[in-house]
């Protein structure tokens, strides 16, 4: 077995802000859009430093899917008639289905809609 971080107790389990991996992590809501779906979830993010920007973070070539959690995916044109919102506690989105993206605190900030979940 090997030891804990010195960070914490053996046994205890890491929370939001821990050292894991060594590197500090944070949690942004962010509002993803695809051709046919508005996606709300959270994505985990470096707290500082290498890609720590949701736009550094989108452009790894290195990474196909983005994980989200606490999400909310709404139907968008045609696919609206069809389908309702659906609430999933994780969703993996194809990087190379994105339109756009950007934190859901802009949207709520601005006024826009419902940003799904929470915060």
């Amino acid at each position: 077995m090997s030891p804990a971080p010195a960070d914490r107790a053996v046994g205890e389990a890491p929370t939001a802000g821990m050292v894991k991996f060594g590197m500090q992590q944070r949690t942004e809501r962010i509002l993803v859009e695809t051709d046919r779906y508005r996606i709300v979830g959270n994505i985990t993010l470096p707290r500082d430093g290498y890609r720590s920007r949701l736009s550094d973070f989108l452009n790894a070539p290195d990474r196909d899917f983005i994980a989200l959690t606490e999400v909310s995916v709404d139907p968008l044109g045609g696919v609206a008639d069809t389908m309702a919102s659906v609430e999933r506690e994780f969703v993996a989105v194809a990087r190379q289905h994105i339109v756009f993206a950007m934190p859901a605190r802009d949207l709520e900030e601005a006024g826009g809609g419902p940003t799904g979940g929470a915060a």
